[in-house]
């Protein structure tokens, strides 16, 4: 699949691993709608693309656990930028205690942002994807999305629930040319990972942002008659 010219919407895209994938989208010549809460990084980053690349990329600011801001942006960045080719759900957030004592809040909070902003941008994008019979949606989950850990039940949960959507959309969808996958890194080194409290230890070993874009664009770039259903990737040696 040749990336060049086509359109990618990607959420939470002005940090991480979100800004790592539209840095590598645009080096592709792929034209780029931005959805973040951050107005600053995201005008940074177009400013950045844009003058380096010479794609085009809109910008819009959202809570993504908000289905009214996560429809607004969308509507706004198809204006602007015209049919979506692509969608990459990558907006999340991870914070880890006790089922007893992380705030009720906290934990749904945690359900709200990874699975139903992925849901709610999906929603946003899907029926125009379907119209046009064809497209690509790639779900940012996470090795917690398989297996538990102790003081991970909000973030398991959502993660496992992204896995499940991601499986059922595939198997909705397919039909229509669509390729629904889902990433599954393990602990990657970012300021979400670093603030969560995660070990990262030695950075220059950690998994970098750029190495879970390059997994994204290898599955984007595979003939559109077949798809990766699942892909995990993991550091070496991180020791």
């Amino acid at each position: 699949m040749n990336l060049q010219n086509k359109t990618a919407l990607i959420t939470g895209a002005g940090k991480g691993i979100g800004k790592a994938l539209a840095e590598a989208l645009a080096k592709e010549g792929t034209h780029l709608g931005l959805i973040a809460r951050t107005a600053s990084d995201l005008e940074q980053l177009r400013a950045s693309l844009t003058e380096t690349y010479g794609v085009r990329v809109a910008i819009a600011t959202a809570d993504i656990a908000n289905q009214g801001q996560v429809e607004s942006a969308v509507s706004t960045l198809v204006q602007e930028l015209g049919a979506v080719d692509i969608l990459i759900n990558n907006a999340g957030m991870a914070s880890f205690g006790t089922l007893v004592d992380m705030d009720p809040q906290e934990w749904e909070r945690i359900i709200q942002v990874n699975l139903m902003g992925t849901y709610y941008a999906t929603r946003a994008v899907l029926p125009a994807l379907i119209a046009q019979n064809s497209g690509a949606i790639i779900n940012v989950s996470s090795t917690a999305g398989e297996r538990g850990f102790a003081t991970g039940s909000a973030y398991n949960a959502s993660k496992f629930a992204v896995m499940g959507l991601t499986e059922a959309l595939m198997q909705e969808v397919r039909k229509y040319n669509i390729r629904v996958t889902a990433l599954t890194p393990s602990t990657v080194n970012t300021d979400l990972a670093v603030n969560a409290g995660l070990k990262i230890g030695d950075e220059d070993r950690m998994m970098q942002p750029e190495d879970v874009a390059e997994l994204a664009l290898a599955t984007l770039k595979l003939s559109d008659r077949v798809f990766v259903k699942t892909a995990g990737i993991w550091t070496t040696n991180p020791q």
